[in-house]
C-alpha cells in the first residue's frame, strides 16, 4: 500500500445531533478536513458526488479551493456520476481546479449508483441516443472527455476574432497538462474495469461490487484488480497503473470511539441489490483495537493488490474527530500494512 486518503460523502443534515448542518457547512469543513489530512500526512482528500440529496454535488469549486489551500495532498472524486455531465464543460472546470492545485487533481468518474431521483440525468438534459443505456451514455461522455483532455485543436476559429487566435483549430482552455494521465473510472464489475484499463483510466473500487462469483467481496475485488492490470499491460500504456479501494476502518482508541463504533461484533459481508435483477456484494467494515485492525486488513486481498486505500469518513461527526481517525490509522495501523 503506497498511499492512504479519506474519502466523504459530505452529508448534510438539520438535526441537533448533526455536526454538518447545511451544504455550506459540508462545504466549508470538507476544505478544513483537507487541510487537516495534510498536515498529518494522509495523501489523499477524495469526495463523492451525488445529486438532488443532502450531499456534495458541485466538485469543481470546492476542489479547486482545497487546492488553493493544500500544497501536496492529492485532491480527488470517487466518483462524479458522467450521466450527468457535459464533458466539454467539465474539462475547462477540471483542467482550471488542476491548474490553481498544481497538477494534483485525481478525477474520479464513472456510470453512477442508482440516485434520489427517477432518471435524474433527464432535468440536466441528458437521455441516451436511440437504443443505448444510461451507463452507454456515461460512457460516450466519458470517452469524450478523454479525447478533448488530450489538448488537440478541434473547434474551427472564427476568422474574425475578438482577440487573436494561435495557428490552426481550437483546443479548450484553460487545458492541464497531465491530466488526461490522472483519470481514473470507478467500476461495478470486471468487465468495466477492463474496459477502463483499455482506455488508459486508473481503477476505483468501492465498499460494493456487482457479484460476479458469489466469493467473499474481497476477493471478488482483488480479481477485479488483476483483471484490470492485466488489461493495463495487454494495452500497453506508458504510465503506470494506480487501483484505489475504499474502506470504512475505525481504530477504537479511545471511550468516543468505542461509543461511536464499538458496539457492535465483527461486521460480515453482505449480498443485495441495489438495481433490478442484479446482486451485489457489499463489503464489511472494520472497528478494532489497532493490533487487531492489523492482522483483519493484512487478510484482506483487495487492499493487498492496491496502491491506494481511501477511509470513508463519518464526516456529520466534525472535522476535529475526523482528524482523529484519519490519524488513528496513519500512526497506529498503516505503518504495519506497508505504508511508508
Amino acid at each position: 500500500m503506497k498511499k492512504i486518503g479519506f474519502l466523504s460523502f459530505g452529508h448534510w443534515s438539520p438535526s441537533p445531533q448533526s455536526g454538518t448542518r447545511t451544504a455550506g457547512d459540508a462545504l466549508l469543513q470538507s476544505i478544513d478536513l483537507a487541510v487537516a489530512a495534510e498536515e498529518l500526512g494522509a495523501d489523499g482528500a477524495y469526495f463523492r458526488v451525488h445529486h438532488f440529496a443532502r450531499q456534495l454535488a458541485s466538485p469543481f469549486p470546492l476542489l479547486a479551493a482545497i487546492g488553493a489551500r493544500t500544497k501536496t495532498i492529492e485532491i480527488g472524486t470517487a466518483v462524479i456520476d458522467m450521466r450527468y455531465e457535459n464533458p466539454l464543460y467539465m474539462a475547462e472546470d477540471a483542467g482550471a481546479a488542476d491548474l490553481i492545485a498544481g497538477g494534483r487533481l485525481q478525477l474520479g468518474i464513472s456510470r453512477g449508483s442508482p440516485e434520489q431521483v427517477i432518471d435524474g440525468w433527464r432535468y440536466f438534459g441528458y437521455a441516451p441516443a436511440e437504443g443505448q443505456t444510461d451507463a452507454d451514455m456515461a460512457r460516450s461522455q466519458t470517452e469524450v472527455l478523454l479525447e478533448v483532455l488530450k489538448g488537440h485543436g478541434f473547434a474551427e476559429p472564427n476568422p474574425r476574432p475578438m482577440f487573436p487566435n494561435p495557428p490552426g483549430k481550437l483546443r479548450l482552455e484553460p487545458f492541464s497538462e497531465g491530466l488526461r494521465q490522472r483519470i481514473w473510472w470507478g467500476a461495478a464489475t470486471d468487465a468495466t474495469a477492463i474496459w477502463a484499463a483499455k482506455l488508459g483510466m486508473h481503477l476505483q473500487s468501492s465498499t460494493l461490487k456487482f457479484d460476479e462469483s458469489g466469493k467473499p467481496f474481497h476477493i471478488q475485488q482483488a480479481e477485479q484488480i488483476r483483471a484490470f492490470r492485466a488489461a493495463w499491460k495487454e494495452a500497453g500504456h506508458a504510465h503506470e497503473p494506480r487501483v484505489s479501494v475504499s474502506r470504512s476502518i475505525f481504530a477504537l482508541v479511545n471511550d468516543t470511539d468505542r461509543a461511536y463504533f464499538g458496539g457492535g461484533g465483527r461486521e460480515e459481508d453482505s449480498f443485495g441489490y441495489i438495481e433490478p435483477e442484479k446482486r451485489a456484494v457489499f463489503g464489511r467494515g472494520y472497528a478494532a483495537e489497532p493490533d487487531v485492525l492489523i492482522k483483519e486488513l493484512a487478510a484482506d486481498e483487495a487492499i493487498a493488490e492496491a496502491d491506494t486505500l481511501l477511509l470513508t469518513v463519518p464526516n456529520q461527526l466534525g472535522v476535529e474527530y475526523n482528524a482523529h481517525v484519519i490519524e488513528s490509522i496513519l500512526k497506529l495501523v498503516a505503518p504495519a500494512l506497508g505504508w511508508r
